[in-house]
């Protein structure tokens, strides 16, 4: 039986309606993969950062951003893909997001070099860090130092295409001043508390 088509059936009625179906189908046909190609997986492989998002079991949604040293999103093949979560806030939205609806789409986005983006949607699992290790012993040790995962996103790869130069603008990374900046509020007051208290 062939794969699905590319693309939701929403993706489609628009196309139709906005008469950009043939340019899709190019698209679809020349960009999409199902699989991370050789590429794909050098650039996830030098990338510092990538942006998230999940939906519940009723479709609400929620994004998030993830960072860490180049690398932290670890290729395990050209199908699969894991990250580590650190401690947090305690709320745990996208990762509770994946226990209730398992599709993960992943937005990397160079900045500084080539300007260009890679989507990669799937779908994922939470490991506890000793389990994915037993599954997965070529998982990298010492992604942030000092810090154990509390667990691992494991990502089995459904779509991966590119996300165009066009928009992305350069940024110059900055260097991160030593010790916290008094000059503003706290992360837990940030948009909290008025600015006349700082």
């Amino acid at each position: 039986m062939p794969p699905p088509p590319f693309g939701s059936a929403g993706e489609h009625q628009l196309q139709q309606h906005m008469g950009s179906a043939d340019r899709a189908a190019r698209f679809y046909d020349q960009q999409v993969r199902r699989h991370l190609t050789p590429e794909m997986q050098e650039f996830i492989g030098r990338q510092a950062m990538v942006f998230l998002a999940t939906a519940d079991s009723h479709g609400e949604c929620d994004a998030s951003f993830r960072a860490g040293p180049p690398g932290f999103v670890h290729v395990i093949d050209a199908q699969t893909l894991a990250y580590p979560e650190f401690r947090g806030n305690g709320v745990l939205a996208s990762a509770g997001n994946m226990v209730e609806n398992p599709h993960l789409g992943m937005l990397f986005v160079d900045f500084t070099h080539d300007h260009v983006g890679l989507h990669v949607n799937g779908v994922a699992h939470l490991y506890h860090d000793s389990d994915l290790r037993r599954l997965r012993p070529g998982l990298p040790t010492g992604v942030a130092p000092g810090r154990s995962p509390e667990m691992w996103v494991h990502l089995t790869v459904e779509e991966a295409y590119i996300h165009c130069s066009k928009y992305i603008p350069h940024l110059v990374p900055a260097p991160r001043p030593a010790g916290r900046d008094t000059s503003r509020p706290k992360d837990s007051d940030y948009f909290t508390r008025p600015r006349a208290a700082y």
